[in-house]
């Protein structure tokens, strides 16, 4: 796949599977095209030359809202969570996609998860931490009752205890049946639950296999993971 702005390239060539039922990881550093990548998949940079396939069917060209309905979520970087909305209305949004939701049971589940949001419904998601918004913006996720959910960057501007706990969070969405495309800089946390992943340098795959295999691969932890 090939995927650009304007006259430059970002994306080269980049070829990835992500296998149903794992958590596939994308690591790379800032600048690698990860973040594009996502954009690829939901259609908000269309691709200038090959395909995304969902369930074996190209969605390649669908508007991002039918790519969403079809079982696709994203939790973006930076959680963006809409500041002047309290923590309901913020989950709610989640399940726009889908007119036939049980809102209410989709809730149970987020609160289940999240015991917090539920204590703090009627709060403005603006003031709250970086920690609750995280968790927030995971929740709306879930909303969606996703097939597939891509997560970026979730321990971005966290504490190490909210990292710890995002990704421990990660895991267990994954073992209820979720699919997870997982993009991310922590390589030590990353690694330690995915199942597969490819490493991105300037737009090109540069290393792909299991999570054991990447991580003890010396010269990719010594060109892209540094100390981590």
């Amino acid at each position: 796949m090939r995927v650009g702005y304007d006259d430059a390239d970002v994306l080269s060539g980049v070829s990835l599977t992500v296998r149903p039922g794992e958590i596939t990881c994308i690591l790379g550093a800032n600048g690698a095209g990860k973040s594009t990548l996502i954009r690829a998949i939901l259609a908000l940079t269309p691709p200038r030359s090959g395909r995304v396939l969902h369930d074996g069917e190209a969605i390649t060209g669908w508007p991002t809202h039918r790519i969403v309905s079809r079982g696709i979520a994203c939790i973006p970087e930076g959680r963006r969570v809409f500041p002047k909305m309290t923590v309901r209305e913020n989950l709610l949004i989640g399940a726009y996609a889908d007119a036939g939701a049980n809102a209410e049971t989709r809730l149970a589940g987020v609160f289940d998860t999240f015991p917090r949001l539920k204590e703090r419904l009627d709060q403005l998601a603006g003031t709250m931490s970086g920690g609750e918004q995280a968790m927030l913006s995971i929740g709306r996720g879930l909303m969606a009752a996703p097939r597939l959910l891509i997560i970026d960057e979730p321990s971005l501007g966290l504490s190490p205890l909210f990292v710890k706990e995002n990704f421990s969070v990660i895991r267990r969405i994954n073992e209820s049946g979720v699919t997870i495309l997982l993009v991310e800089q922590n390589v030590k946390q990353t690694l330690a639950i995915a199942y597969h992943g490819y490493v991105l340098s300037q737009g090109k795959v540069v290393a792909a296999g299991d999570a054991d295999a990447l991580r003890d691969n010396a010269e990719v932890r010594a060109a892209y993971f540094g100390k981590n």
